[in-house]
């Protein structure tokens, strides 16, 4: 997998707390933004024993709201922040993870409602923010990406007979995606091969 060595990361063992992405901005502009690639991996499957639900009846209110701020609210105020640490000019990359089963055009299975609602919320959030930003940085890039079943602990209940990568190959393969993206491609929703994903 490739390094980089002048990377800064983040997460809830350094101090990352979604609700409060303005401490982790002040922890990136002090490391020496501005950046070429930030990556938001953020995200849940399964929240305090709630798991995707199978059918509307098991769908609960809370479960749903925490889906929601883990899987777009978070995102959304990373956006918020941290795009004032993209280039003013030149390109930036903003990839964040979503998932397949977030898109409304491939989904043929149902159930996950409150997963599904939630990535397919962050794809939306991903696609206005693009446009946005494309008008005073049009050679910026604010795509979602999915990176495929991985073999962690998010994944491991539901990977099922799905073929898995390892967390490096997947990294690799999202980085590979992200060195062949162009301006063009801003508010775009792709696979881990590099293929679009339908809305």
């Amino acid at each position: 997998m490739r390094r980089f060595p002048n990377a800064t990361g983040l997460s809830r063992q350094n101090g990352l707390d979604w609700a409060q992405p303005e401490q982790a901005e002040e922890t990136l502009r002090s490391a020496g933004g501005p950046f070429d690639l930030i990556f938001d991996a953020t995200g849940a499957l399964e929240i305090d024993g709630h798991g995707p639900e199978k059918q509307l009846k098991a769908i609960d209110a809370e479960a749903m709201a925490k889906q929601f701020a883990a899987n777009a609210i978070g995102p959304a105020l990373i956006l918020k922040h941290y795009e004032r640490l993209f280039r003013p000019a030149g390109r930036t990359v903003f990839a964040t993870l979503s998932a397949r089963v977030g898109s409304i055009g491939d989904n043929r299975l149902g159930g996950w409602i409150s997963y599904r609602a939630s990535k397919a919320a962050l794809n939306q959030i991903v696609r206005t923010a693009a446009i946005e930003i494309a008008r005073k940085r049009p050679e910026a890039i604010v795509v979602a990406l999915h990176p495929g079943t991985v073999a962690t602990g998010l994944s491991a209940r539901f990977a099922g007979n799905r073929n898995t990568f390892t967390p490096d190959e997947a990294a690799t393969r999202l980085l590979t995606v992200i060195d062949g993206l162009q301006p063009k491609d801003t508010g775009g929703f792709f696979a881990h091969d590099g293929t679009p994903i339908p809305w």
